[in-house]
């Protein structure tokens, strides 16, 4: 059986914007993929319905997935509510339980909305509960628990900097040239975003923007495009370097 990466992001977009040449890199050695979201992105447009651009986006995001071969997961949360309580705790744990990855991606603990920061809190717990046999997540039909807690690392925030413009830093860049346009044809997928980005972030073309992010970071380790992030290595989370030694 294939190792297997989970990204688990708040909403569609985020795993193509900070971590999808990781995502590609690790599936061009064979790894499988499944990108996770809290929410479908529910109140990602100012003309279309909950219901309908949640159903639009979440499509985008199965496009994106299906790029690298990989599956998309939505555990239903909505837009400005994704939060640390028992409900989502639950649906997190059974998420890893049942695709029960080695290694996890995430959001950075700190980031620029709550959405993004308790999702960072809510995988980082679900990473440890996922082998405690007595953490019953209540589940239709619960996968079992784990054997072990998956290697877990956070994205860097988006821009590279974190509410107060200080710049982030990581302990492990990935570079992601050769997998540049791959990264930028995921994200490509998710149409519906451009005009939402342009009106709500000043975002005017996502593409360009995540390029140039990516060439910004790259720039400072000496390759053209790089993605970067931040291992967890707490008290019985992995210590060794994965991520660096598979793809550093």
């Amino acid at each position: 059986m294939s190792e297997r990466v989970l990204s688990i992001l708040a909403h569609p977009d985020d795993a193509e914007i900070l971590c999808g040449g990781t995502l590609a890199r690790l599936r061009k050695l064979g790894w499988d993929v499944h990108i996770a979201t809290m929410t479908p992105g529910d109140c990602g447009s100012r003309d279309l319905s909950r219901e309908e651009i949640s159903r639009v986006r979440k499509e985008e995001a199965r496009q994106a997935a299906a790029q690298l071969g990989g599956v998309y997961h939505c555990l239903d949360s909505e837009d400005l509510l994704v939060c640390f309580d028992a409900a989502h705790i639950r649906r997190t744990v059974e998420l890893i339980r049942a695709v029960d990855p080695s290694l996890v991606l995430t959001h950075s603990p700190q980031d620029y909305m709550p959405d993004h920061e308790f999702t960072s809190l809510l995988v980082r717990a679900a990473c440890f509960g996922g082998p405690v046999r007595n953490f019953d997540t209540r589940g239709a039909s619960p996968a079992p628990p784990t054997a072990h807690i998956p290697y877990l690392y956070y994205c860097l925030a988006l821009g590279g900097h974190d509410i107060f413009g200080v710049p982030a830093l990581s302990s492990v860049v990935i570079d992601v040239s050769e997998v540049m346009e791959k990264k930028l044809d995921m994200l490509a997928c998710h149409r519906s975003q451009r005009e939402w980005l342009r009106a709500q972030h000043g975002v005017d073309d996502y593409l360009d923007t995540t390029r140039r992010w990516c060439a910004e970071l790259g720039r400072l380790h000496g390759v053209d495009y790089a993605e970067g992030f931040r291992q967890h290595i707490g008290h019985a989370y992995p210590q060794d370097d994965l991520l660096r030694r598979l793809l550093g």
